[in-house]
């Protein structure tokens, strides 16, 4: 039986990748993110493999348009066994004092309320479906443990991120759903570009920092969703080695 993937982020860095990484490994996938042609481009870098690629344009701040997604996964295939809820944004890089709300709520909508509205429809199709069952993996970044200078809002939905992957894994297990979480540091991807630039640290100076390739990421996760319902790979951290992370920098 193919196996049917979801991913949300699907037009770019991190979701590009792991979309054309699933494709490539037999699945499935099910393309989701705000624009169709970035969507349609993710498909077309897949190659071949194309053929096994359904892209829906999806806002996830909207649970209609989460709603609709899910209705065209289950029309078009029939199940799901794999969400990979990767669609993330953050805000300007300003003091805490100096956010307004419209660019909280934004992050907090994206990140946190998006991944909720997947996750529950995740739910609802994988404990109906038969075989029953499927893996839901969060991508939780290197700030669901630490923080970036001027960076609470998306530090603080990725902190509720690992709650939030926790509380699936508990209420999953008496349906054969699997949750886990990926955190990802210094993938290079257009989002990273900066960094190899200089990027602020906590100690106010700025520095370039190391990037890897986004294809270990991809690797990764075909790795964690490869795994039998009865094992779980709960959080895993896959970082360039020597970003200032571990330590004091």
């Amino acid at each position: 039986m193919n196996k049917v993937a979801l991913v949300t982020g699907a037009g770019s860095g991190i979701g590009r990748a792991s979309a054309i990484a699933l494709l490539n490994a037999g699945y499935h996938v099910v393309l989701a993110g705000r624009r169709a042609d970035a969507l349609a481009q993710t498909a077309a870098d897949a190659g071949a493999a194309a053929t096994r690629a359904l892209a829906v344009p999806t806002d996830v701040c909207d649970p209609a348009s989460v709603q609709a997604l899910f209705e065209r996964t289950r029309d078009a295939f029939g199940r799901l066994d794999l969400l990979f809820n990767n669609a993330g944004s953050g805000a300007p890089a300003v003091p805490l004092d100096e956010l307004s709300f419209e660019q909280w709520k934004a992050v907090v909508d994206i990140n946190l309320n998006g991944a909720f509205l997947c996750t529950q429809h995740a739910f609802r199709l994988m404990k109906s479906q038969t075989p029953r069952g499927g893996r839901i993996i969060n991508n939780g970044s290197i700030s669901a443990h630490a923080p970036r200078p001027f960076s609470a809002p998306y530090t603080a939905t990725k902190h509720a991120i690992t709650g939030l992957t926790k509380a699936t894994s508990l209420e999953g297990r008496a349906h054969d759903i699997a949750c886990g979480q990926i955190d990802i540091g210094n993938a290079a991807t257009e989002m990273t570009e900066p960094m190899a630039r200089g990027v602020l640290q906590a100690n106010g100076e700025l520095a370039a920092e190391p990037r890897m390739d986004v294809a270990h990421v991809a690797r990764a996760i075909v790795h964690m969703a490869s795994l039998p319902l009865d094992a779980n790979v709960q959080f895993m951290t896959i970082m360039a080695t020597k970003m200032p992370f571990v330590g004091r920098g």
